[in-house]
C-alpha cells in the first residue's frame, strides 16, 4: 500500500459519484437480480467507471465487484467495489446510500472509503492512519454504558430467526428510542464520526463490509464479527461496528453469539 493507492481510491470514488449524481431522483433503468435485490443503471455505470480506472492503472490487481464479478482472483491486492450500497435508498431518493471502495492485501482490508455522492461526504480509512471525514480527522464517540448507546441496523428483516434472537439480545440492552433502522453503509460513517455507537448486521457480503473496517478502526472504534474476531475476506458476514472499544465486551456479551 502506497500514497498512490489512497489517491487512486479517491479517484475511484470521484468517478463513481460522477456516474451516480445525474441519475439520483431521475428516471433510470432498474431490475431485480437473481437474489431478488434491486440493481439500477446507476449501480452498473458507477462500477464500470471504477473498474475501467483500475484495469488501466493497476492491471495486475484483482477486482471483486458486486455487479460485474471478479477478475485476477489470485492477486494479492484486490479492489472490492460496491457502487451503491443501499440501492433501495437510492431508488427511493434517500441520500443515505454510499459507494464502498476497499483495497485488500492478502485478504485483509488496508484502505476503505465510504462516499456519499449527493451530500458529498467521504470517509477515508487507511490502516495505521487516522480516519478522515471530508479531509479532517474523524473520531468515534465514547459511550459510558450500553444502555446509553445509539444502535443501528439496516433492517431487522435481513436477520434469519436465529440471528434475530441474538440481535434482540443486544437491542434489549439499549433504550428502545435509541434504535434506528435504515442507513446501510452510512451508519458506519456515523459511527466513525461519533453520532452512532453500535451497528449490528448479518448476511453481509465482502463488498458490503470490506471498506468499513479501516474507517471505524481508524476513528478509534472497532469492527469485528459477532465473536469479536477482526474482519477479513473469509469472514461470515456477521458484522459489528462499535464506536467505543470499552463497550466491546458488553456488546459481545449482549449478542451472545456462539456459532
Amino acid at each position: 500500500m502506497t500514497p498512490k493507492d489512497i489517491t487512486l481510491a479517491e479517484k475511484l470514488a470521484e468517478a463513481a459519484g460522477e456516474a451516480i449524481r445525474p441519475l439520483f431522483r431521475a428516471k433510470f433503468d432498474q431490475e431485480s437480480k437473481s437474489d431478488s435485490t434491486p440493481v439500477t443503471e446507476a449501480d452498473r455505470a458507477a462500477e464500470a467507471a471504477m473498474r475501467k480506472i483500475i484495469e488501466t492503472e493497476c492491471p495486475e490487481d484483482g477486482i471483486i465487484g458486486e455487479e460485474y464479478g471478479t477478475i485476477n482472483e489470485g492477486a494479492s491486492r484486490q479492489w472490492v467495489l460496491d457502487p451503491i450500497d443501499g440501492t433501495t435508498s437510492f431508488i427511493a431518493g434517500r441520500p443515505i446510500f454510499g459507494t464502498l471502495i476497499a483495497l485488500l492485501q492478502d485478504g485483509w482490508p488496508v484502505i476503505g472509503i465510504i462516499d456519499q455522492p449527493i451530500a458529498r461526504e467521504r470517509w477515508v480509512g487507511v490502516v495505521g492512519r487516522p480516519t478522515t471525514f471530508n479531509g479532517t480527522a474523524a473520531k468515534s464517540a465514547r459511550c459510558r454504558e450500553l444502555k446509553d448507546a445509539v444502535l443501528a441496523t439496516t433492517t431487522p428483516h435481513q436477520f434469519d430467526e436465529h440471528d434475530a434472537e441474538h440481535f434482540m439480545g443486544l437491542a434489549s440492552k439499549v433504550a428502545p428510542r435509541k434504535i434506528i433502522y435504515g442507513g446501510d453503509c452510512y451508519n458506519y460513517g456515523l459511527v466513525a464520526s461519533g453520532h452512532v455507537d453500535v451497528v449490528c448486521e448479518a448476511g453481509l457480503m465482502l463488498h458490503d463490509y470490506a471498506a468499513l473496517a479501516p474507517i471505524v478502526d481508524g476513528a478509534g472504534g472497532m469492527m469485528c464479527d459477532w465473536n469479536g474476531e477482526p474482519l477479513h475476506a473469509e469472514s461470515d458476514g456477521h458484522v459489528l461496528a462499535i464506536g467505543d472499544q470499552s463497550r466491546v465486551d458488553d456488546v459481545l456479551e449482549a449478542i451472545a453469539c456462539n456459532h
